[in-house]
């Protein structure tokens, strides 16, 4: 089992603090630790240490910080460039390294800060689906959420534009591949930006659920404290969220 951090956006909403960094090396742990540094602490704690992360926007400074992440944690970061970051949305990001989910891949976003329950759950309903998705099904739902209907636990859509009223749920960014799953998701993936290039990558979970994909729902537990770190107000949520433990 490998990890992928998502790390490429411009994270625009968090100007200027974004113009020389990428978002997910934003500080959110006590000042110090970054998005991305507890990522990769998450993944090294539950037994992950061979993690590709897709960079993009400065993607220099990722370049500058791994060593010092790969020796501190014990893990070994593959850097691999999405080119089109700033025209294409992450669909072709997750595209990018199907060759890391061909291996069985925890798939984590590069901006949301999140405790490792949220892996260990992950890793702990394996062999209920080839795709596994995080789920908040306890968080009060708006317009912005990346909102899930569910069958049984089975995904059925997934999308921001769904009715918060008949969602069950919000897809956190963290996914768990299995090898089985990696030549119809990457299809699925070419297939939406191939398209569009604007889509998510969650969109091609809509082609792969709508080819016949199954795709599991993972509740990550009530009151599991986690934010998606989008603009200012959500930075200074996820320092809270840190410092608290």
């Amino acid at each position: 089992m490998r990890g992928i951090v998502l790390a490429a956006g411009g994270g625009t909403r968090l100007k200027p603090l974004t113009d020389e960094l990428p978002k997910t090396l934003l500080a959110v742990d006590a000042g110090e630790r970054s998005i991305l540094e507890l990522a990769v602490d998450n993944l090294a704690t539950v037994g992950i240490t061979d993690i590709a992360v897709v960079t993009g926007h400065a993607a220099h400074a990722i370049e500058e910080v791994a060593p010092r992440l790969e020796d501190r944690y014990g893990v070994s970061l593959d850097l691999r460039c999405n080119d089109r970051y700033a025209t294409w949305n992450n669909a072709y990001s997750v595209w990018l390294v199907r060759d890391v989910f061909a291996e069985g891949a925890l798939l984590v976003n590069g901006d949301t800060v999140h405790p490792v329950d949220v892996e260990q759950r992950l890793l702990a309903a394996r062999g209920a689906a080839p795709v596994l998705l995080a789920i908040d099904d306890d968080k009060a739902l708006g317009e912005e959420e990346m909102k899930v209907h569910l069958d049984a636990g089975r995904m059925t859509r997934i999308n921001k534009a769904l009715d918060p009223a008949s969602a069950h749920g919000e897809y956190i960014g963290l996914t768990l591949i299995e090898p089985e799953a990696a030549q119809p998701l990457a299809d699925a993936l070419q297939a939406t930006f191939e398209r569009d290039t604007s889509p998510y990558y969650e969109d091609g979970y809509q082609e792969l659920a709508d080819r016949g994909g199954h795709l599991q729902g993972v509740p990550i537990g009530a009151g599991v404290a986690w934010v998606e770190v989008d603009d200012h107000a959500d930075l200074a949520r996820a320092r809270e969220v840190t410092a608290r433990g």
